[in-house]
């Protein structure tokens, strides 16, 4: 069921009286209410609305303590996750030790091998390689145990992570993370990669020996890779990551960083005109394929790079493995569909998916939990092995469910589970294997209905005239980059008449409509696609080729491959 948004209230719309009424709609439904507050969200002023960094807890020790570090020849080591979150974390702290002719080296452990966050044989190996300081980016806040061994083998540790901090928090030099309790800074919602840009910003503050040789504005350029991590990791789009997103892509399109142009290059991105969905769909793959099908080392490197011919045989190597990477998720995906079709044969499918297999990889199983809660719209939890005999995973939401709210709801199957409504992750008792779906199926029907969620999905919009697109576009561009907590405004068509259906791509796994209005769409017929059709609009597809008409929501989108069409439509769904 399709329906739009109720009208914003009185009161609110008098406040936002400067905006026509679609804009103020938009900004309502995202939480901006006041005028001051419209400025900033379809604005952001790098001069005005990023934060003093030193106003953060524990943010001026930790950076006097590099400071230190970088005037001593300390050897400094900086310990990133191994996600497009972390590696692009460590390039920048990367960047900005190496301009100040810092002692120091990066270290990423290896997704299969050492798994995540700090282990104890990594920090000896540094400490052998004479390691004083430390510095972790998107890991470090519940490794309590090997930050102690850290600090037995003569190592200081500064902590950079946005993850919830546990009960009991490491004796860390200093604890730089905006989800502790006593933190005050007004913004919390970094990622790993805009912590760590944080970290340099604070440094550069404080000052150290060589600072006068560092051009004042410089870091902005390290916002290409503090941009990548933030549109790659998720985080909300909002307050201060909306401004290191919008700067950050701006950087990115015309950054002189070799590694980025030739990823931008193997993936087909044009640079000059790169997107958040360039980042998301395109980009943040490729690295993140590093660590799920080899080492994420590879991509640091390409960030890192100077030499133009390693940088190319980097970017075709990240190509290859995605390659591999989508290879090897499509043979869970054909797996995950013959196990549920062979149960859809035995009676209906559960309320809550949840299968798993010691052969699959964890890393790889977010996309395949994603396309099948898409088309079954329910939540859909996978598991496999990884590492040894722990069975760790990937959920995602369907039928409008919160997957956090449901683990929360069954937490005695789990050792441990994070994310946010959408999407999470989770590692599943040993014990709990065998009723893992029964028990996650219990949990549901105990949710309250609000938390269940519902079947109906809002439009921002009605099109009723091809006539008013290019505005409606132009007003919508006002609101990117779009992320989490600002979603892309959906646009319903009613019963609007299909003059052409075609499919295209190397499988002919892509929709192509022409649509037009029995009451005046016919001298320009607007274009709607959706990618991978076949696969996330399965179920309307079934009866599409006997309709002549349809109900569809979708997106605007700036058409720069159409000569003379400038705007088409991105299916988001269609109405059964």
């Amino acid at each position: 069921m399709f329906t739009l948004h109720d009208p914003i209230d009185d009161e609110i719309r008098e406040a936002l009286k400067e905006h026509d009424d679609y804009t103020a709609a938009l900004l309502a439904r995202r939480g901006v209410i006041t005028a001051e507050d419209a400025q900033a969200f379809l604005s952001p002023s790098y001069d005005t609305h990023i934060g003093d960094p030193l106003t953060m807890l524990n943010m001026e020790k930790a950076a006097k303590r590099v400071a230190m570090a970088i005037d001593s020849q300390e050897r400094i080591t900086v310990w990133s996750d191994y996600d497009c979150d972390g590696i692009p974390g460590g390039v920048v702290l990367h960047d900005f030790l190496k301009k100040a002719k810092a002692n120091f080296t990066n270290y990423i452990p290896h997704r299969h091998l050492e798994g995540y966050g700090l282990n104890m044989d990594g920090i000896a190996k540094l400490a052998k390689e004479g390691t004083t300081l430390l510095i972790t980016v998107d890991s470090g806040i519940t490794d309590v145990a090997e930050v102690v061994y850290a600090n037995s083998l003569g190592m200081e540790v500064i902590i950079t992570d946005h993850h919830l901090p546990q009960e009991k928090v490491p004796d860390a030099f200093a604890i730089v993370d905006p989800k502790q309790e006593a933190e005050t800074y007004p913004y919390r919602d970094f990622c790993g990669g805009g912590l760590a840009w944080k970290l340099v910003c604070a440094v550069l503050a404080v000052g150290f020996k060589g600072r006068e040789d560092i051009t004042p504005g410089w870091e902005k350029w390290l916002l290409d890779m503090a941009g990548l991590a933030t549109i790659a990791d998720m985080v909300p789009l909002t307050g201060e990551n909306r401004v290191i997103a919008k700067y950050g892509l701006l950087v990115m399109r015309k950054s002189p960083r070799i590694g980025l142009q030739k990823l931008c290059s193997v993936a087909r991105v044009t640079q000059r005109f790169i997107t958040e969905d360039d980042v998301g769909f395109m980009i943040a793959p490729r690295v993140n394929a590093a660590s799920r099908m080899g080492n994420p080392m590879d991509a640091f490197e390409l960030f890192t790079t100077e030499d133009e011919i390693r940088a190319d045989e980097l970017a075709k190597e990240l190509e290859k493995i995605n390659r591999s990477r989508r290879a090897s998720g499509s043979a869970v995906t054909r797996a995950a569909h013959e196990r549920l079709e062979t149960r859809k044969l035995t009676g209906e499918l559960p309320s809550v998916i949840a299968m798993g297999d010691p052969d699959w990889r964890p890393g790889l199983l977010g996309l395949v939990a994603n396309s099948l809660a898409e088309e079954y719209q329910r939540p859909v939890f996978l598991w496999g092995r990884e590492g040894g005999t722990t069975a760790k995973g990937s959920c995602r939401a369907g039928g409008g469910i919160s997957v956090v709210a449901l683990m929360e709801a069954a937490t005695d199957v789990f050792e441990d589970f994070g994310g946010h409504k959408a999407s999470g992750g989770f590692t599943v008792k040993d014990d709990q294997i065998f009723t893992f779906e029964e028990k996650l199926c219990e949990a549901l029907s105990k949710l309250p209905a609000d938390v269940r969620g519902d079947s109906v999905k809002y439009a921002d919009r009605e099109i009723t005239s091809t006539d008013i697109l290019m505005q409606e576009l132009n007003r919508t561009e006002k609101f990117a980059p779009f992320g989490m907590d600002n979603p892309k405004p959906a646009f319903l068509l009613r019963d609007i008449k299909i003059s052409k259906m075609s499919w295209f791509g190397k499988g002919e796994e892509h929709l192509r409509l022409a649509l037009v209005r029995d009451d005046g769409f016919e001298e320009k017929p607007l274009e709607a696609i959706a990618f991978f059709a076949r696969r996330d609009l399965s179920k309307a597809l079934e009866t599409l080729p006997d309709r002549t008409h349809i109900t569809m929501l979708g997106h605007l989108e700036r058409d720069t491959f159409t000569k003379g069409q400038p705007v088409r439509l991105r299916i988001i769904a269609l109405a059964p």
